[in-house]
């Protein structure tokens, strides 16, 4: 197919999906031509907005993982195949041919690079506390509440029997800010922060996700005090009523979070583990028991102040006029912390083309700024509508009545 012209089927597609953003079988479908009519870059922006709404979805991952290899990038190739292959071994590409001799094994030796243990996942300095993360005031008084008081005053935690086992559920709307809460509350602990992400921890080989995950427990218990962080725990923790067909090894997967969380026979004092889930009904809900993650912190799309706190670190060291931030913050209201770097990279990007062709140096402007926004829609619409469907009708247990009290601000 490589070398077909598909362009009036892209410009089409392309338009469909302007009146139907959420439609992720058109897009995966146009990423597929784009790939066919050599244009990777473009391909892989439409899997990754398709993976961002779902980072489970397999065939997105496969045209990723295609259109990642033609632009170069065979690191992210590879992370993206062997994701999509450990969700569903059945379309996994053919194993090469067994060797059947010792020459023809020597030989392949003698041509393949060699084997590098690969470091699971990132840990590091979390280099900023919750100080640095603007607004989200509910968020951080109740880290104070679930975490910080108690490990500070340790006396008057041993008086109430407050416990420090189990994890905390960060969750709500993507782009808001849950890897930057986790990062921060690292800081206040004054622990590394290692952060993991799916591709982290699932494998194609059945029992290697199981020894992943053990070895992730392990290193958490090897830095402490480690803040130990669970990017889309929903993908990986994903409820074992809802795993068919190849689902078996997603179950196993599921059962080992559990076995280290439990720490029945591993010390996990001094490692805190934090999840983050865009899709928190799709999670096991054996995951959420004490002693696990029995602990959810709503991290909401960004307040005011939060929403100027962000658009000010975002034009940090950037020529500007004299802002009114706070008018261009009532102006975003909806906006996750995403589209707001966006609106900056937008008005940054006008402003240096302007200077570009008055051949002077023109700053961003307020105009810039208010334009940008005008032109981002909120990223969040569709997260919205469905969290909405569980706090009005799937809330029997409460668990969204946070959820459900924001709509309800948001409707007056």
């Amino acid at each position: 197919m490589r070398g077909v012209t598909h362009d009036p089927v892209i410009e089409a597609l392309l338009g469909a999906l302007a009146g139907d953003e959420g439609n992720h079988p058109v897009r995966v479908h146009l990423a597929t031509l784009l790939v066919d009519a050599g244009r990777p870059a473009e391909a892989l922006d439409q899997a990754a907005i398709v993976l961002a709404a779902q980072p489970d979805h397999v065939e997105a991952l496969r045209v990723a993982a295609a259109a990642a290899r033609a632009v170069g990038d065979e690191a992210k190739a590879t992370a993206y195949a062997r994701l999509a292959t450990a969700l569903d071994p059945a379309t996994a590409p053919p194993a090469p041919a067994v060797p059947d001799t010792a020459d023809e094994i020597l030989e392949r030796w003698s041509t393949s690079d060699p084997v590098v243990e690969p470091d699971i996942g990132t840990i590091r300095a979390a280099g900023i506390t919750l100080a640095d993360v603007g607004g989200l005031d509910e968020v951080k008084k109740r880290l104070e509440l679930s975490f910080l008081k108690p490990l500070r005053n340790p006396e008057m935690r041993l008086r109430f029997g407050k416990s420090l086992r189990g994890g905390l559920l960060l969750w709500g709307p993507p782009g808001c800010g849950k890897t930057l809460v986790a990062r921060a509350l690292a800081g206040e602990l004054g622990a590394s922060f290692y952060e993991i992400g799916l591709s982290d921890v699932l494998d194609m080989w059945i029992g290697s996700s199981e020894r992943n995950l053990r070895a992730i427990f392990d290193t958490a218990r090897s830095n402490r005090p480690c803040l130990l962080f669970f990017d889309e725990i929903d993908a990986l923790g994903q409820k074992r009523s809802q795993l068919r067909g190849g689902g078996s090894a997603m179950r196993g997967v599921v059962n080992q979070i559990l076995a280290e969380l439990d720490g029945a026979s591993t010390d996990n004092d001094g490692v805190f583990v934090l999840a983050a889930s865009n899709h928190p009904w799709d999670i096991d809900s054996a995951l959420l028991r004490p002693g696990r993650f029995d602990r959810t912190v709503l991290v909401l799309p960004p307040d005011a102040a939060a929403r100027e706190a962000i658009l000010r670190f975002h034009l940090r060291g950037r020529p500007t006029e004299r802002l009114d931030l706070a008018k261009l913050a009532k102006l975003t209201d909806g906006r996750s912390g995403a589209d707001l770097a966006l609106i900056c990279e937008q008005a940054t990007e006008v402003a240096m083309d302007g200077s570009l062709t008055a051949g002077r140096l023109e700053p961003i402007s307020q105009r810039h700024l208010e334009d940008a926004a005008r032109a981002v829609r909120p990223s969040i619409g569709e997260w919205m509508e469905t969290a909405r469907n569980y706090a009005l009708y799937g809330n029997d247990t409460g668990a969204y009545d946070e959820l459900a009290a924001y709509l309800k601000k948001r409707r007056r």
